[in-house]
């Protein structure tokens, strides 16, 4: 493990953050510190940032690498399953199960969904680099659903410029801890990386601004089943504010929806609900619709997912607790 911290030197001539880091880390190619930036593995100012970053002068930069992950400059097609839900020449919408991780990273460096694309598909965009065909945004690991996958670098473009002018909806379903209270409305809280584990974000008012709409669709004794419109897409959103307002996603350890949150209620009900979080192995979130338009023709696509099994499982499982 690599952790350093370096400071720009103040009036140096503009350069590109993964150009600088090249010539201070030699050791590691130019590919893999790109991905290391885009992994948030490396930070400036505290700030996630893309590679192309122009630096100043002044910055402090802070690396914490891990030399297992630095070795792997190309993706190894392999079999991974997934299901597809629309497919044209320019782009294609995947259904993603959940446990799939969608590119390599940190301890997954096979298996992942990318993996499966470079199988399936011989020509995918190249605009995020060579590690990541195709993909425009991401999905957590134990999220579920509709994800969007470009074959052309120019759907790659357009699509990218819908996501940052906010014209793609994202509708997401989820089952989380307490009774919310109102039943709808819009959760706006800045989002920036934690500093005391750098897997996880939380609301703080020097990150970025990040908008989340939501509304109740079904209440129960001790869970609420949920639907989320996330207006930005900051990493973990969804997760950070419903954990934040104290409405944590169901069997989301990370952020305070796991089994310790079943503490505190009676024997009986207790067993239950660890029962069921047992019974998922993930948290409860799905990304159920998504609405883009077509990068070529313009036309509005509308595409959703079904609740998964294991999902509705659950809820048949917690009307039979609710009584």
């Amino acid at each position: 493990m690599i952790k350093r911290q370096l400071q720009v030197k103040p009036g140096t001539t503009a350069r590109r953050l993964d150009h600088f880091l090249h010539d201070q880390l030699p050791e590691f190619s130019r590919t893999s510190l790109q991905r290391f930036i885009r992994q948030g593995m490396i930070l400036v100012n505290g700030q996630e940032v893309k590679p192309s970053l122009p630096l100043e002068g002044g910055e402090v930069i802070e690396l914490e690498i891990d030399y297992n992950d630095s070795e792997q400059d190309e993706i190894v097609p392999e079999q991974v399953d997934f299901g597809i839900i629309h497919e044209d020449e320019h782009l294609v919408i995947i259904d993603k199960p959940a446990g799939l991780v969608v590119h390599p990273g940190m301890g997954n460096l096979s298996g992942t969904l990318v993996n499966g694309l470079a199988h399936h598909y011989h020509d995918l965009s190249d605009i995020n680099g060579p590690l990541r065909p195709g993909i425009i945004h991401r999905l957590d690991k134990d999220t579920s659903g509709l994800l969007v996958v470009a074959k052309t670098n120019h759907a790659h473009r357009e699509i990218a410029a819908q996501f940052e002018q906010r014209t793609v909806n994202k509708t997401y379903q989820a089952l989380t801890w307490g009774r919310w209270e109102p039943v709808e409305g819009i959760i706006e809280k800045p989002i920036k990386r934690s500093g005391q584990n750098h897997l996880k974000y939380a609301v703080n008012n020097a990150g970025k601004p990040a908008v989340t709409e939501f509304r109740r669709l079904a209440e129960f004794r001790y869970l609420s089943q949920m639907e989320f419109h996330p207006r930005t897409g900051r990493t973990h959103q969804i997760r950070v504010h419903a954990s934040h307002l104290g409405f944590a996603i169901f069997a989301d350890e990370l952020y305070n929806g796991g089994v310790k949150r079943a503490k505190g209620y009676l024997p009986e009900v207790n067993n239950i609900l660890k029962h069921l979080l047992h019974s998922i192995k993930r948290h409860a979130l799905h990304a159920h619709r998504l609405e883009i338009n077509h990068p070529i023709t313009g036309k509005r696509l509308v595409f959703s997912s079904p609740l998964p099994d294991d999902f509705n499982f659950l809820l048949k499982e917690i009307h039979l607790l609710n009584g």
